[in-house]
């Protein structure tokens, strides 16, 4: 079988392979057959708002429970949370019914370990291995069994708020949380509230159609409006499944991953924290400078939690993430928290008493564009007359910026990403390289 498993699981459009829900409960199984091998066999389940996660929910449960594993459903819940939940309740593996930032016509399954991390290589191998084999029920006697925890919103609440310290509190901040009608609208607005904000919420409606559809992290001009509306003193946007966050501060300009990874980080090392940050080849050149300005090394990994996870963990740091907003603190969490990154921010602002642009007048962001480019059929960014056009493109740059073109590892596009000092001249070379791309793409 071609193999299922990306960069974040397996996803696709619902409806067409691999995300239909034969294949997802033959994915349950073979998941079921594998993780139940490794530990316990109990699996935890959630999701996030799209209607589709109905439909696939049952399917894995139905493929879970055929190959001998108990289930507990969560319902819809942050990726993050199931992450929590799977090492504090002893799952063998937490399950996520989600597609991120994706539309609602989009569905993915992805899989954490009983350590809350993303599963390793090794084990994606070995379900895959198993799609290939025939689904046989096991024995009724141990067919596994589902139930639903009804109490998993307040026990990943409570999780959060002690992310920060015991004695912070939000008392007198008025805070705009944008849940992206997706998984952290139950979540996402009582921890805030618990720990003394005036809340004031958008994009927690969801229709099951409507998920990241105008709101979240991947459309902040909604927060930013709501935040100066509101003379808020700061917004919060997550995206569907809440493993990101974008924030806007009180003048709204929108603060990305880098800026926010930035705050943390500076933080940190003011309390004492000895490693380095780990990047992207998409972050910023600005974060590069300014974390090195502070005496620590910054890396850049290939685009993707996972690579940032794995960098992480080599290098034996504690801090990274992606200009996306998603960010990594791994003394508080094992994978990014949206949430958790919001409060890390939140927490600086308050032992520092500065607002959050205060906090970011260190740091100079160079001019950076970034176009999406849809193509119909794979292309290949090492292609000779693709190759020949990002030389021309640095050329134009003359050794003051950076290029780079890369295919997303979710959608059927090649991003293309011009950073430099100027930033007319950064929209021109990024526009002329994007319809370069999509000429040649046409041909």
């Amino acid at each position: 079988m071609t193999r299922v498993f990306g960069t974040d699981g397996v996803r696709g459009a619902v409806g067409q392979w691999p995300m239909t829900p034969e294949f997802v409960l033959k994915l349950g199984w073979a998941a079921g057959k594998v993780l139940g091998s490794h530990g316990r066999r109990r699996v935890l389940i959630g999701k996030d708002t799209r209607v589709s996660g109905y439909m696939f929910e049952s399917a894995l449960e139905a493929g879970f429970s055929a190959a001998g594993v108990d289930v507990r459903l969560l319902g819809p819940m942050p990726t993050p949370a199931i992450a929590y939940l799977t090492r504090t309740l002893r799952a063998s593996a937490g399950v996520v019914i989600s597609a991120s930032h994706n539309p609602f016509h989009d569905n993915g399954v992805k899989f954490f370990s009983a350590h809350g991390e993303k599963l390793p290589d090794a084990v994606e191998d070995e379900i895959q291995a198993m799609l290939d084999r025939p689904l046989e029920v096991i024995d009724n006697r141990q067919l596994g069994k589902a139930e639903r925890i009804e109490d998993a919103p307040g026990r990943y609440i409570e999780f959060c708020k002690s992310t920060v310290p015991i004695g912070m509190s939000l008392a007198g901040l008025r805070v705009v949380v944008d849940c992206a009608h997706g998984a952290t609208y139950q979540v996402a607005p009582r921890v805030f509230a618990e720990l003394g904000a005036d809340v004031q919420v958008i994009g927690a409606s969801p229709d099951g159609f409507n998920i990241n559809e105008g709101v979240g992290s991947t459309h902040p001009e909604s927060l930013r409006d709501a935040v100066l509306e509101a003379g808020a003193d700061l917004g919060v946007a997550f995206d569907g499944d809440g493993d990101r966050v974008v924030m806007v501060d009180a003048q709204g300009a929108i603060r990305d991953g880098d800026e926010l990874l930035y705050v943390i980080a500076s933080g940190r090392i003011q309390q004492g924290y000895a490693g380095g940050v780990v990047g992207t080849l998409m972050s910023n050149l600005g974060l590069e400078r300014a974390i090195e300005a502070l005496g620590h090394p910054f890396f850049r990994a290939k685009v993707g939690d996972r690579y940032v996870h794995e960098a992480l963990r080599r290098e034996r740091w504690l801090l990274g993430g992606e200009s996306s907003g998603h960010l990594l603190c791994l003394d508080r969490h094992t994978t990014g928290d949206g949430i958790v990154a919001a409060l890390q921010v939140l927490a600086e602002m308050a032992r520092r008493e500065r607002s959050l642009d205060e906090l970011l007048q260190s740091m100079d962001i160079l001019p950076q564009a970034l176009i999406n480019v849809r193509i119909e059929q794979p292309l290949s960014v090492e292609d000779p007359v693709i190759r020949e056009a990002v030389r021309a493109a640095e050329a134009q740059l003359a050794g003051r910026g950076r290029v780079l073109l890369r295919p997303s590892g979710t959608e059927p596009l090649i991003r293309v990403m011009v950073e430099g000092e100027s930033a007319d001249q950064v929209r021109d070379v990024a526009e002329g390289l994007a319809e370069a791309v999509r000429a040649h793409a046409a041909a």
